[in-house]
């Protein structure tokens, strides 16, 4: 069906009066949106629903959230014949988030599960936790992450607690494909199989992030750090603050203007530490209390960023990987400080990771295993080990960490309670967090990373990234930042191809839409398109070997002017 006949046919469905005519408008006064609104079904991809919240098959309302919980339950129902199935749901500050929520539920119990709510909005590691923790089948998470304000999402989790792998993505892709009509949808007429998870509940996760703390010792001797933090208008209110007192933090400081949440997200352009627009704010209060750090979440609290003070006691934003490396330089410093390192502990990191992490994992005599993107593969990696090894840390490039597997998700609460006693181990060595980069660097060489997202919306773009996706595998670059491309990493073809000896092999990785480009220099360059965002993004690794400190400084801007060059020599688009 092409788009008009596709609004007709929603036309033709028991739904609501209001869509109708709201679709009715779009037919007689708007084809553009028209368009975009109908000419694909919102895609249940492997990581759930997410997209432009509005009337319309490629929009999320309750009708499309409706298909995609109901093709959820049969196969929940398939897999768990005769158990008495549950689920746990938790949702965002997002707007329409608590309705979704509620429409879920309301689907899951008209199917005979049992569906245990949150309250309120709680953080999406805390959904991974309740599922774990409450014995559940599944769960699901309103959220649309850091998207912009018109975006929400749903994200499908297992009985482990992490979110849908194979061979459960695909299937369960296949059960949402054959809901073709609104009156599959069965919804429950009473709340009977509706049950509100208690208030209790939250100090069960808040012990449990309180039992991850490597050395309480640091923390009593400087547990008057300066703290800012700002949840940017997101679920991290309702518990990192609670967090940083249970450890016993006594000085942490929050941005009130982004406190409240709010899907407007009215303080900032996009939700989203990772830009630093997002923070501005939060640098602000920093600034005005001399912080030792600034933390920022997204609106489900899985992610973090955070800003610390240089040499020249100015706040400087770090990246995803500067975070990601210092966390893991802490976890494996203090074990090893603590004689709680051992040949059975491993990490885990995504391949477009800073291989910082590899190599003091490899000082360690640790292994790092390497994933596809995305915390669902690090969480398969737990599992898969589970029994033989022991989880102490991972994560990925995109602000996002765990520090334990009772929760097999990213982590924001427990990767801000970690990044507090860090700040704290430094400040009773009479350092700070600087200072511990300056001793990363000096042992394992400065390494610059930095992402470059174009975002192209709409059909035409999604067309444009296929298309720069199939240039780049057709006529790969030749040479990067005055470095010779030795090595070409195709994840979909499943290939490594070796460009000096003119060979193949075959690599060991669920298929993926990634391209890898490696230099003689050891530069690292990916692209890869986004799988829940109308983007393509594009990732660069450099780094350099230093002789003392001092070197820091001209060596991350020598750095810097390779990734610069690279950025235009492959000729991307602003």
């Amino acid at each position: 069906m092409n788009s008009l006949e596709k609004a007709k046919f929603w036309l033709s469905q028991n739904i609501d009066q209001e869509i109708k005519d709201q679709i009715q408008h779009l037919i007689d006064n708007d084809p553009a949106e028209l368009e975009e609104s109908f000419y694909q079904d919102l895609e249940f991809g492997t990581g759930g629903l997410r997209g432009i919240m509005g009337v319309g098959s490629n929009r999320m309302n309750k009708y499309t959230v409706g298909m995609a919980t109901q093709g959820l339950a049969n196969y929940l129902k398939m897999n768990f014949e005769g158990e008495k199935i549950s689920v746990a749901i938790a949702y965002d500050s997002r707007n329409n988030s608590r309705f979704f929520a509620e429409t879920t539920a309301k689907v899951f119990a008209g199917n005979g599960i049992t569906a245990y709510l949150f309250p309120d909005l709680r953080p999406t590691p805390e959904l991974s936790f309740a599922i774990r923790e409450l014995g559940c089948n599944g769960g699901v998470v309103v959220t649309a992450s850091h998207n912009p304000r018109e975006y929400n999402g749903y994200k499908a989790y297992w009985s482990d607690g992490a979110q849908l792998i194979a061979p459960h993505d695909v299937n369960v892709i296949d059960e949402v494909k054959k809901i073709t009509d609104f009156d599959q949808i069965m919804v429950a007429e009473s709340d009977e199989l509706i049950k509100i998870i208690g208030s209790d509940f939250d100090q069960k996760y808040l012990d449990v992030i309180e039992s991850l703390a490597l050395d309480r010792d640091v923390i009593a001797k400087a547990s008057d750090i300066k703290i800012a933090f700002t949840s940017i208008h997101g679920t991290a209110i309702t518990m990192v603050p609670p967090a940083l007192k249970q450890l016993g933090f006594k000085n942490v400081h929050i941005v009130e203007e982004q406190a409240e949440p709010d899907g407007d997200f009215p303080t900032v352009v996009y939700p989203n530490p990772e830009e630093a627009e997002a923070l501005t704010l939060g640098l602000k209060l920093a600034e005005s209390i001399d912080a030792d750090i600034l933390m920022a979440t997204d609106p489900d609290a899985d992610r973090v960023g955070i800003a610390i003070k240089n040499n020249k006691g100015e706040f400087v934003l770090m990246n995803g990987n500067q975070m990601a490396s210092l966390l893991s330089y802490y976890i494996l410093n203090t074990r090893k400080n603590t004689n709680n390192l051992n040949k059975n502990h491993f990490m885990v990191k995504t391949i477009v990771t800073t291989e910082l992490i590899d190599k003091m994992c490899a000082a360690y005599n640790v292994p790092c295993y390497n994933t596809l993107t995305g915390f669902k593969y690090i969480a398969t990696m737990i599992r898969e080990l589970e029994g033989e090894m022991e989880f102490i840390g991972g994560g990925e490039e995109s602000y996002g960490f765990m520090t334990s597997p009772v929760v097999r998700d990213k982590d924001a609460v427990a990767a801000c309670t970690m990044l507090a006693e860090v700040t704290a181990s430094a400040k009773a060595a009479g350092g700070n967090l600087w200072s511990v980069f300056e001793d990363i660097y000096l042992e394992y060489g400065v390494w610059l990373e930095s992402l470059k997202s174009i975002t192209i919306k709409g059909k035409a773009g999604k067309e444009e990234i296929e298309h720069m996706m199939k240039d780049f595998r057709t006529d790969p670059p030749k040479e990067l930042g005055g470095s010779r491309v030795v090595k070409v990493i195709d994840y979909q073809s499943g290939k490594e191809s070796d460009l000096v000896n003119h060979t193949d092999v075959d690599i060991d990785f669920p298929k993926s839409n990634v391209l890898q480009f490696i230099t003689e220099s050891g530069y690292k360059i990916s692209a890869r398109p986004s799988g829940t965002e109308p983007k393509i993004k594009f990732y660069f690794s450099v780094s350099q070997d230093i002789d003392s400190k001092d070197q820091i400084d001209t060596t991350r801007e020598q750095l810097s002017a390779v990734i610069e060059q690279i950025k235009k020599e492959l000729n991307l688009p602003e």
